[in-house]
């Protein structure tokens, strides 16, 4: 198998810091491998998505030395892909319309039981206040703005089940070499996550996945704060009969108050270096780890 990476960032903001060093680790890894690095535009949210952010994507890409095939893998061009893998899914009966507001999953949290997480890696744990008891009463999957969750339990089956992945990098605790779960704890762990927002026609959990796949990576490189949705990629991987890739995270780029870094913060963005006179090669000082 090849050994390919990819980046895959969204065109809402300029890119910055922690891009520069999640893509060249991307592109220094496949070079060193022999193998192919690819760029993904990840535009599914097109109410923020901006043709001149794609353009700046490119452009700074380049300006750091990176090379990769074209065209370029773009999400807005993979909706029907999404649309009958969800289709494919409904007829399964593993997922299900939630009308619940962020309030009313809110409210149904407001008492926890003890022990009994919150938290995981998609947001709140979703309390299944729309979680069918059987099959669904529509026999065609609902169209625009509807929410669309995954039926956890129903997909997983058998909640004893062991997935595992491999980790070439770390989590946020260490964790490397052969990561090991139990579908109970992607129950009790991350819950009913949603497949599919509000006109949208899919969710980056289905999008990753699929996109991946198409493409043939083999290393996923992407920040560890993204560790734990792995464990939802790799179920979605085993339901969906997808490869599993492995897997290196790697450390945030931060700011002097240790915040992680986001497109709002202009002042570290590539961009602003650029026009300040930094070299890529002070780039690769700012962030070598």
């Amino acid at each position: 198998m090849t050994f390919r990476t990819r980046f895959a960032p969204s065109p809402t903001g300029p890119l910055h810091l922690g891009h520069a060093y999640s893509a060249m680790l991307a592109y220094d890894m496949a070079v060193e491998q022999g193998g192919e690095f690819l760029l993904r535009i990840e535009d599914i949210d097109q109410s923020r998505a901006r043709p001149a952010w794609e353009a700046q994507i490119y452009d700074d890409l380049a300006w750091l030395g990176l090379r990769w095939p074209t065209p370029v893998m773009r999400q807005s061009e993979r909706l029907a892909v999404y649309g009958a893998t969800l289709d494919s899914l409904w007829k399964s009966n593993y997922i299900y319309p939630c009308s619940c507001t962020r309030a009313d999953i809110n409210a149904a949290l407001s008492a926890p039981q003890e022990g009994v997480p919150t938290h995981g890696p998609d947001g709140l744990i979703y309390p299944g206040t729309c979680r069918p008891d059987g099959e669904q009463s529509q026999s065609e999957r609902p169209q625009g703005n509807t929410v669309l969750r995954l039926n956890i339990a129903a997909a997983i089956e058998n909640p004893d089940q062991v997935f595992q992945f491999t980790e070439t990098g770390a989590g946020p605790a260490g964790e490397t070499g052969q990561i090991r779960f139990t579908g109970q704890d992607v129950i009790n762990q991350v819950g009913d996550i949603v497949i599919a927002r509000r006109d949208m026609g899919t969710s980056y959990h289905l999008a990753v996945v699929l996109d991946d796949a198409a493409q043939g990576i083999s290393h996923v490189v992407r920040g560890a704060d993204l560790f734990e949705a792995t464990k939802i990629h790799v179920v979605l991987q085993t339901l969906l009969g997808l490869p599993v890739p492995s897997y290196h995270h790697h450390g945030l780029i931060r700011d002097d108050a240790g915040k992680r870094l986001a497109k709002r913060d202009d002042a570290r963005a590539i961009s602003t270096y650029r026009n300040e006179g930094l070299t890529t090669q002070d780039i690769r000082s700012l962030i070598d780890r």
